[in-house]
C-alpha cells in the first residue's frame, strides 16, 4: 500500500513539474509584456516590478491587430476546412475499403512532414507566383491544408477503423450509398474523433509560422507574421515583442482550453473497447 502511495505521489509530483516546466515561457513571455525594455533586459531578471501597459499601447499604433487577427481565423479555419474536406473520404476509403497499397500509401503521406520545408519553398513560391496566390488568404488556405492533411488522414483513418464494419454494412442493406454512409452513419458515431482532428488541424494552422513569413507580406498576413514585425535591425525589443506574443497567442491559448475536454476525449476515442 505505501508503495504504491509513494508511487502515485511521484508520478503526480513529476506531472505537476513537466507541466509547470512547459508552462513557464508563457508565463515568462506574459510577465515581461508588462515590463518597460530597460526591466525586460535587466540582470538578474526582475520578478518585482511596476506594471506597464506602454508595449501593448505601442503594438497596436504600430499595427492593425484586428486585421492580423482576422486574417489568421480565416486561414486557419479555411485550412482546416480543406483538410477535413480531402481527408474524411480518403480516409474512409483506406478504412473500409483497403487494397494492398494502403499501408505504402499512408506510410508514404505520414513520410512527407519529414521533409524540411525549406526544402520546398522556391518551387512552392515560384508556383504561387505564377498563379498569382502570393499574399492572399487563398494561397495559404492552400498551403496549410496540404501542409495538415498527411496528420488529419493518419487521425481519421485511426478513428475510423474503431468502428465496427458492421454498422455500415446494414446501412448498405437498407440502401445508403458511400456518401450516406459517411453522411449519416460514420461521421456522427466518431464525431470526438473527427472534432479533436478539426482541432488539433486549427491550432498548427494557427502557430504556423514558416509559410505565412515567406508567402505573405502584408494584404493576408496572420498573426505569426504580426509577431515577426517586432523585430528589427536594430535589435529586439523584448517588452514588446512579448506583448506582440502575448495578443498573438491569447485567443487559441483561450480556445484551446476551452475544448481540452473534447481535444482529450477525441484523442483517446476508441481507446478503450
Amino acid at each position: 500500500m505505501r508503495s504504491s502511495l509513494t508511487a502515485q505521489l511521484l508520478i503526480a509530483v513529476l506531472g505537476w513539474g513537466i507541466a509547470l516546466l512547459m508552462f513557464f515561457p508563457i508565463f515568462w513571455m506574459v510577465l515581461t509584456s508588462f515590463k518597460t525594455e530597460g526591466a525586460a533586459i535587466a540582470t538578474p531578471p526582475q520578478l518585482i516590478f511596476a506594471p506597464t501597459l506602454e508595449s501593448y499601447a505601442e503594438v497596436q499604433s504600430r499595427a492593425d491587430y484586428l486585421s492580423f487577427a482576422f486574417n489568421s481565423i480565416a486561414v486557419s479555419v479555411g485550412g482546416t476546412v480543406l483538410a477535413l474536406a480531402f481527408a474524411i473520404p480518403g480516409a474512409y476509403a483506406m478504412a473500409f475499403h483497403p487494397s494492398t497499397r494502403t499501408r505504402g500509401t499512408l506510410l508514404w503521406m505520414l513520410s512527407t512532414k519529414m521533409l524540411p520545408p525549406v526544402g520546398v519553398l522556391v518551387p512552392i513560391y515560384l508556383l504561387f507566383r505564377g498563379a498569382g496566390l502570393l499574399d492572399t488568404r487563398i494561397g495559404l488556405i492552400l498551403i496549410y491544408g496540404l501542409m495538415n492533411l498527411p496528420i488529419v488522414v493518419w487521425m481519421l483513418f485511426t478513428f475510423f477503423k474503431e468502428m465496427p464494419n458492421d454498422i455500415l454494412e446494414a446501412g448498405r442493406m437498407d440502401g445508403a450509398k458511400a456518401w450516406g454512409e459517411v453522411w449519416y452513419l460514420l461521421l456522427p458515431l466518431t464525431l470526438p474523433g473527427v472534432a479533436s482532428t478539426g482541432l488539433l488541424s486549427l491550432i498548427l494552422c494557427w502557430n504556423e509560422a514558416f509559410w505565412s513569413l515567406n508567402l505573405t507580406s502584408s494584404a493576408a498576413a496572420p498573426l505569426t507574421t504580426f509577431i515577426a514585425s517586432f523585430s528589427s535591425p536594430e535589435g529586439l525589443f523584448f517588452a514588446k515583442l512579448s506583448a506582440a506574443s502575448t495578443v498573438a497567442v491569447a485567443p487559441i491559448l483561450v480556445f484551446g482550453w476551452l475544448s481540452q475536454r473534447q481535444l482529450v476525449r477525441g484523442l483517446t476515442f476508441g481507446a478503450v473497447k
